[in-house]
Parts: C-alpha cells; structure tokens; sequence
C-alpha cells in the first residue's frame, strides 16, 4: 500500500510538469538581486548549486538515491536549500541578461533534480515522522516560531547554530524533535512554492495529513454519519455510541483538529491562501462529519428518558465551541461552525420537548394501585430521582429555559414564582422545577383521594411530601430552590401529619372527660371502657400504616404519645382506685399508662395487629377531608 502512494506521489514529478523553458521563471516571485550579483558570481552560484544537486541526484543509482538527506546531514540539509535558492536568484538574473544562455538550460535541469529531491525529502518527512507529526505533539506546541530553522540561517547567511542550540534549552526532547521536523517541512514547502513547484508540495502534504486525520477519527469510534443508519439503531446502542463520541469529540477538536491547524498554520506560514486551502481539504469534511452526530440523535424519537444523554451532548458541543470557533477561523471551513450551532439548536429543542413529555408523563400517570400503609408512592420516588438528577444539569437547563419561560397565568404558579424570586439563585430552572414538583404535588392529592380512609389519605400525603422536601434538601435542588421553598413545604408537612393525628385519634382523644370533674365509679368505669375501645380500634387501625423515614415516624408517635399519656395516667391514677372493689377490674381497664406507650411505640411499621374482636368500622368519609397540596387557582 505505502509503494502505491509513494508511486501516485511521484508521479506528478514527470518531466511534463515541470517548467519547461527558462521563461516560465519569470512567474517566479521575484527576490531582491545583490548588486554585485555579476555574470562570474552568478557561474559560481550555479557550479556550486550543481556539486551540491547532483550529489543527491535521486535518479543516479548511488547511496544517496535510498538515502534521507534531511536525516543523513543537517549541515548538507542547510546547504542544500541555501544553493537552491542561490540556484533560484541565478535563473532569475539569466532570464533577465540571456534567456537562451546555456547557463540557464543547466540551471533548469538541476532545478528539476533539486525540486524531484525535495519533493522526495518532503514525502519521506511526513511518513517516517508520524510520531513526531501526530497531532497530540504538535498541539502541545504553545507558539511556533513563524520561521523555520533554514529560513533563519538564510537570512543570517550563516553557519553559527549558538541561536538553535540556545532555543532548544528552553523546550523537551519531545517537542525539539517535533520542532524539527516540523521546521525542515516548512523549509522544504517555501523552497518549492517558491521556485514553482508548489503544486507538487501541497498535494503530498494533503494527502498524508487527510489521511492521518481521518485514521484518527476512525480509532477513537468516529464513523460517517448518515440519518437511515440511526433509524434502525436502538438506544441503548445510541446511548453507548454518545458516550463514545463525547469523548472522541474532546480529543478529535482539542488535540487532533487543533494539531493539524498548528502544523498547517506553520508548515504553510508564507502564504495565508494555502493554508486555507490545505486546511480545509485536510479538515473539513471530518469535522461536518463530526458535528453531524449530534444533530441525527436529536432528531430522535423525543422521550424524557433521553434527556440526561442530550444534555451531555450540549454540554460536550459548548465546552469545545472556544476551540471550534479558533481552529475553524478560515471562511471555507465555516460550516463546521455552522453544523455544530445547527446541532446545539436541534438538541435545544429536543431537550424542551423531552421536559415537556416529562411533566406531561406525570400528570397522565393512572396508577390505581394505592401504596399498602399510606408509604411512598412509586410515582413520587421515580419523578423526585428524576428532577434531582435534572438539578445537576443546571448550565445546559438554565441557557434553554431562558427561552422558554412558564406562563405566569394562574394563581398557584404565581405564588411559587414569586416566592423563588426573592432567592438569590432564582432563575428559569429554578421555577421550572418548582412548577415540576408542584404538578407531582396535585398528582399525589388526587391519588390520595383514592383511600377510603382519611386518617390513610393524610399519611400517605405527609409521607410522600416528606420523601420530597428530603430529596430537595440532600441534593443540589436546594440552592435551586431555596430555603423559603423548604420552609412553606415543611410547614405544609406540618398541617398533613396534624390533620392525620385528627382523623386517626381524635376518638380516643375525646373519650377521656375534657375538664377535671369528680366522677362516680360507674362514670370512671364507662369512660374506662370507652377509652379502651376507642384506643383499641384506632390502634388495630393504625399498625398496618407505614411510615418508612424514622425521623417523621419518631415525630408522630411522640406527638400523639404527649397529647395522650399524660391525660390517661392522670384518669388512670385518679380513677383506678375507686376500682378497687370490682370483680375482673383486669378487664376492665385492661391498658396501663406504659403498656400505651409501648402501643404506641410499635405503630407505623406496617404490621397489622390481629384482634380477636370484632371493630367497628370508620365512620368517617373520604368526602370530609381538605387536600392541602394543591389548591385551585
């Protein structure tokens, strides 16, 4: 494979392509000519030019055919390119005294030689140096010296190498050795470029770069990209394939992109048209390629499922943009820029669609199965995963709910709104995800409404809202929403879990006499025996009632215990020794003050108590309960 490209190379190296005849150098830029620059100079130059050329004759069946000369001898490298320019400056001065001086015919032919050793020279730089080429060296170059290492001993006419030797103190082995080769490229393309032969160059260097670029993209996973080839990809293979492009995507613009623009930008430093051209056809086509991925996976089916993974890739596309916007500076490589914008736009507006199917998902959800025990929904735990792992892309969210900002057209939004507003950290995510929440908060009152039970229906409420205000406070949702959103939801708790002990106890709480009144024995035993019942009734009720956060759990027992306990052990110590006389007085007052406390110790973990009596059912009508979660506007 490498004999057939170095054959295509060479090929354009025949005679036909060369110049012709001495007039054609009159085309050739012209450099200022010494004054002294005489007919016998001007034989000297050539003569010394020939010793020079011949010697590394590439068609003369020699050492020197098979033979690098850059890499044989720097100093023969230098004297090389310093006799072809002398060479060049002597052809100019024959045109311009005798065009059909034999002087000029001999100083064509070693032009050819010299341009077909160059051109050789220029080949075998680009493919034995790929490690010291490859764009990860390169890149690594903070500033490259806009003159090459000939350029500057021409201009100096000079073989004093202390200015080479005092430069390469200040770099690594690694970088002086790419210095090098990338200064012996450059020296080789002006030389050419400069004597006509530009042509040749630049299509040698187009080749081998383009090449590398593209074998680079095609090791880190990158392939051409076409519509019908996502269509029939499932997403989990899509998902796998963005993970891959993120990555490939920082290394291909940071490193690979940026590489070949420095080495291009240097090699081709003389003429700002070439470099251009070089860098586009090198470049190009790659980079749409690129950036053409983004915008096939937003055109994605669109679910809310999808999203983090487009958010990573607006994320990837925005870090690189510094980098896309520097590299790709030429306007023919403009649509790279143009494709990536045309990709954030595209994922812009799937990422709004997937937040509009999502709220959309939670107020379709039609669940019927009630949680056993009034817990957490599956519903709650599933949207708050969700909107907390949204919080995390607050950068990518803020920039593209900016321009989609919530109708401010009902009055429960309003008050959220306003609320977030005095937040130092209020902005469009913020009221989005409040405005989310808020839709999961109704949704869960209108599941609520589903318990027969009403006590059930304000614990599932309050256990549900805890799992939400835990959830904004453990993650980055806080500083979202701010502590004035806890606050008003925590309050809300508060009212859910009074309400629940209102409707689960307030028979028991009731069955005692309100005011200290002196009671006859047959009062104290009614009351004893109303108390028990009710307390029996409320509690075979409340054992099978779950509340899975200990801290909530501990809260209410406690506030029931103290509302309770104390009443009961005042009746019980008052009341129990005008008892003492009756027969299985045990069965009467069968609960001492302690043993409640350890009932009530034991609720809300979800374990029934079997009792071997019959209990009268609730009386109480899911009808009579308030939702306090969502008010109507």
């Amino acid at each position: 494979m490498a004999k057939k490209a170095k054959f295509a190379f060479f090929s354009s190296s025949s005679p036909k392509s060369l110049p012709s005849s001495p007039s054609s150098f009159t085309s050739f830029p012209a450099s200022p000519l010494s004054q002294n620059f005489t007919q016998s100079s001007m034989e000297e130059a050539v003569e010394r030019a020939e010793a020079v050329i011949r010697k590394w004759d590439p068609n003369t069946p020699s050492l020197t055919k098979i033979v690098s000369l850059f890499n044989h001898s720097r100093k023969e490298a230098k004297e090389f390119i310093i006799c072809v320019r002398d060479l060049r400056k002597a052809m100019h001065f024959l045109v311009s005294q005798d065009s059909q001086s034999p002087k000029l015919a001999l100083a064509q032919t070693l032009m050819q030689i010299a341009m077909t050793r160059l051109e050789k020279e220029f080949f075998q730089i680009l493919s034995s140096n790929r490690d010291k080429l490859d764009p990860e060296s390169v890149s690594g170059h903070s500033s490259i010296s806009s003159n090459s290492e000939f350029e500057d001993i021409m201009q100096r006419n000079d073989d004093d190498e202390d200015e080479m030797r005092k430069a390469a103190e200040s770099i690594t082995q690694v970088e002086k050795a790419s210095a090098v080769v990338m200064s012996d490229l450059k020296a080789i393309a002006e030389s050419m470029i400069s004597c006509g032969y530009g042509k040749e160059c630049i299509k040698i260097y187009k080749r081998i770069r383009k090449s590398i670029v593209d074998e680079g993209l095609s090791l880190l996973g990158i392939e051409t990209y076409r519509g019908s080839r996502f269509y029939r990809t499932d997403w989990a293979t899509l998902e796998h394939m963005i993970k891959n492009w993120i990555k490939a995507a920082k290394i291909g613009v940071a490193t690979l992109f940026r590489g070949e623009k420095l080495l291009c930008d240097h090699v081709f430093s003389a003429s700002n048209s070439t470099r251009e051209s070089c860098f586009y056809e090198i470049a190009y086509e790659a980079a749409t390629n690129l950036f053409k991925f983004p915008e096939f996976v937003a055109k994605e089916k669109k679910s809310h499922e999808r999203i983090f993974s487009l958010m990573d890739l607006q994320a990837a596309i925005s870090d690189l943009w510094q980098d896309v916007e520097m590299i790709f500076n030429f306007g023919s490589v403009a649509g790279v820029k143009s494709q990536a914008l045309s990709s954030l736009q595209k994922l812009k507006v799937s990422i709004h669609s997937a937040l509009v199917d999502f709220e959309s998902t939670i107020q379709k959800d039609s669940t019927k199965a009630l949680t056993p025990g009034g817990g957490v929904h599956k519903l709650t735990r599933s949207t708050m995963s969700f909107i907390s792992s949204l919080s995390k892309h607050s950068r990518v969210l803020s920039e593209i709910l900016a321009d989609h900002p919530l109708p401010r057209n009902t009055r429960l939004l309003e008050s959220y709104v306003t609320m977030l507003e005095d937040e130092e950290h209020s902005h469009a995510l913020s009221v989005h995800l409040a405005w989310l929440i808020l839709v999961l908060l109704c949704k869960l009152d209108t599941k609520a409404e589903h318990y027969k039970d009403v006590s059930l229906s304000y614990l599932f409420l309050a256990n549900n809202l805890h799992f939400i205000i835990e959830t904004v406070r453990s993650t980055h949702l806080r500083d979202l929403l701010g502590d004035d959103w806890l606050t008003k939801h925590s309050d809300k708790l508060n009212a859910y879990a009074a309400n629940y002990e209102i409707a689960a106890w307030s028979n028991v709480y009731m069955s005692l006499p309100e005011e200290p009144t002196d009671l006859s024995p047959e009062e104290a035993k009614t009351y004893f025996s109303r108390f028990h019942t009710a307390f029996e009734e409320a509690y075979m009720k409340q054992s099978s009632r779950v509340v899975a956060d200990s801290k909530l759990r501990d809260g209410l027992k406690v506030s029931i215990a103290r509302k309770l306990v104390p009443e009961y052990r005042e009746f019980y110590r008052k009341y129990l020794p005008m008892l003492g006389q009756e027969r299985n007085i045990e069965m009467l007052v069968r609960f001492k003050p302690d043993n409640l406390e350890n009932y009530i110790s034991d609720l809300f973990h979800g374990t029934p108590i079997l009792s071997s009596y019959s209990v009268s059912s609730s009386s109480s009508s899911s009808s009579s309960w308030m939702s306090l979660g969502c008010v109507s506007g």
